[in-house]
Parts: structure tokens; C-alpha cells; sequence
């Protein structure tokens, strides 16, 4: 599965403002590959703006569609007014491994619950527009043996495919190495082994 994360350093993170009201609110994106990485976004928020009215925030720590590594928090908002309508645009932009907080300093004016989560949810909007992208690939570890006289020319083809050799393994007849092979591609070596004139030998059983 191929889908967009945000392009980001660990630790990194984009920073937009809106203003609505007079309410300021502050969105803050990183890439949340892990739910820690998220934590130590709102963390950060948190020291940066203790004196702010709320910290809200919403995050998907895998891919588009995940269900488990996702949340999102009101915090201390009318329910169902701040993180639920900001996962609802992180979910809607199609993005992975995503993690927002949005911090809010209250301006005088009640906005009611319908322009609370118009404005929560543009915050993050605005966020997203600005943000850097790059392309991810979900993969899973296929391993393969090859003689040693076969080991570059194994290397050469996974690299024209954008295949990365993730380790290698080696003994005396030769080498194995452990291919990122793309979770959703068939896992189809034939082209290899017709390369190596036969000298491969899948060591995975659903690879042919």
C-alpha cells in the first residue's frame, strides 16, 4: 500500500494560525509514524502554550484506514466540537502516519458548537494545505539465497524496481538477503530467476 505522510523530521513539525472571532487557533502537523511521536507533538504544545484555553488533537499513527493507532481529544471542548471534526479532515486528506494539535486561545466570543468545529476543522484544513508530502510504502521482508557471483546482479534488479535489500546473511555457499518487498504487489521472482539463469531460491513460501 502506497499513501502520503507528512515529510517531516522526527521531532519536526508544521505551524499555521487562523483566527476566528478573535479566537487564535494554533495548528501544529508532525509525522506520527508511532502514537509517541503524537504524544511528544501535544507535549511539546503543552510546555509551549501552557496558557492556552485548550490543546486539541487528533492522530493517525499508521496508514489511511488504520483503526486501532488513532484518537482524538476535545479537551475540555463541547463534546464532539474539536477532535472529531479535526480527525475528520486528517481522514478525509488521505493521509498516514499524521498527528495534529490545534491550540486555542480563547478570544471573548462564544462561537457555539457548529463554528467551533467549522473552525477546528478549517484550522487543520489550513494546516494540511501548507504541508510538506512524501510517498510511503508499507512492505514486508522476502528472503532469497543467491550464490555470490549472483549477489550484484540480485541487487542491480531489486534497484531498478525501487526494491531496497534490507539485510544480508552470509555462509559459504552463497548469500541471503531480505528484500522490502511492497505489501501490495504479487511477490513474483521469476523475472529474477530468469536473470540468474535459475540460481535463486525463495526462502518465503508464498514467494514463487
Amino acid at each position: 500500500m502506497r499513501y502520503p505522510v507528512p515529510d517531516l523530521a522526527p521531532g519536526d513539525r508544521q505551524e499555521t494560525e487562523l483566527e476566528v472571532e478573535k479566537s487564535r487557533f494554533l495548528a501544529w502537523v508532525c509525522h506520527a509514524p508511532e502514537p509517541a511521536a503524537f504524544e511528544a507533538l501535544l507535549a511539546a504544545a503543552r510546555a509551549a502554550h501552557p496558557n492556552a484555553s485548550h490543546h486539541c488533537s487528533a492522530f493517525i499513527a499508521g496508514p489511511p484506514g488504520e483503526q486501532t493507532a488513532i484518537g482524538f481529544s476535545d479537551d475540555g471542548e463541547p463534546g464532539g466540537t474539536a477532535g472529531r471534526p479535526m480527525f475528520q479532515v486528517l481522514e478525509g486528506a488521505g493521509l498516514g502516519q499524521v498527528g495534529c494539535v490545534v491550540i486555542r486561545y480563547f478570544g471573548g466570543t462564544k462561537l457555539g458548537t457548529g463554528g467551533l468545529a467549522r473552525a477546528y476543522g478549517q484550522a487543520v484544513s489550513e494546516a494540511l494545505a501548507a504541508l510538506p508530502r512524501r510517498e510511503v510504502t508499507e512492505r514486508d521482508p522476502l528472503r532469497v539465497r543467491v550464490d555470490f557471483a549472483g549477489e550484484a546482479e540480485t541487487r542491480a534488479w531489486c534497484a531498478e524496481r525501487d526494491i531496497p535489500v534490507e539485510a544480508a546473511d552470509y555462509a559459504a555457499d552463497g548469500v541471503v538477503l531480505t528484500l522490502g518487498w511492497p505489501r501490495d504487489a504479487e511477490r513474483d521472482l521469476s523475472p529474477l530467476s530468469v536473470r540468474l539463469k535459475g540460481r535463486l531460491t525463495p526462502l518465503d513460501p508464498d514467494a514463487a
